[in-house]
C-alpha cells in the first residue's frame, strides 16, 4: 500500500486539517522512518565536534634537562625544601609552618648567600604550598627556584 494524505479543507472554525493512513509494508506492518532522527544524530554530532575544537586544555609546560650520573663530592649547597603529599613543609628535616618559610629562607640565605632554592614536592602535593614557597624565596631574595617532583 501506499501512504496517501486526503486534504479535507477547513473545518467549521476555519482549521485546516489533513487525514493521512500510515504507510504499510507488503506484510502488513507499518514502516518507521528513521530518517528525521539520523538528521538529529548527524547536527548533534557536528556540534560536538565543533564545540570540542574550542576547549584549550591549561597546563604548565616543565622543561626537564637531562641528569647526569656523576655526583660532585662536595655538598650541596642549595636550599632544599620538600613538600610531603600532605602539604607539610620540611626544611634540613625539620617541618616548618607556611608562615615562617620566608625567615627560615632567609636565615640559610644569610650563611650561603649564592645558594638556590630546590623545592622537591610530592606528587599529590597541591599547588597551594608550593606557591607559598615560591613566594616566600622570592621575598627572601632568592629568585633561582627550581621544582623537582617524585614520591
Amino acid at each position: 500500500m501506499e501512504m496517501w494524505f486526503d486534504h479535507t479543507g477547513a473545518d467549521a472554525r476555519g482549521i485546516h486539517r489533513k487525514r493521512g493512513r500510515p504507510a504499510a509494508t507488503t506484510e502488513g506492518a507499518v514502516a518507521i522512518d528513521l530518517t528525521p532522527m539520523l538528521d538529529v544524530v548527524m547536527i548533534m554530532l557536528i556540534f560536538f565536534i565543533v564545540a570540542g575544537s574550542f576547549v584549550r586544555e591549561i597546563a604548565i609546560e616543565v622543561e626537564r634537562k637531562p641528569t647526569t650520573s656523576s655526583q660532585s663530592d662536595e655538598p650541596s649547597k642549595n636550599i632544599v625544601i620538600q613538600i610531603s603529599a600532605t602539604d607539610e613543609i620540611w626544611i634540613k628535616g625539620r617541618r616548618i609552618d607556611a608562615r615562617s618559610v620566608r625567615a627560615n629562607i632567609s636565615r640559610i640565605k644569610a650563611e650561603n648567600p649564592k645558594a638556590a632554592v630546590v623545592i622537591k614536592a610530592h606528587n599529590k602535593s597541591t599547588v597551594d604550598s608550593l606557591a607559598v614557597v615560591v613566594d616566600s624565596s622570592r621575598e627572601a631574595g632568592i629568585y633561582n627556584v627550581s621544582l623537582s617532583t617524585g614520591d
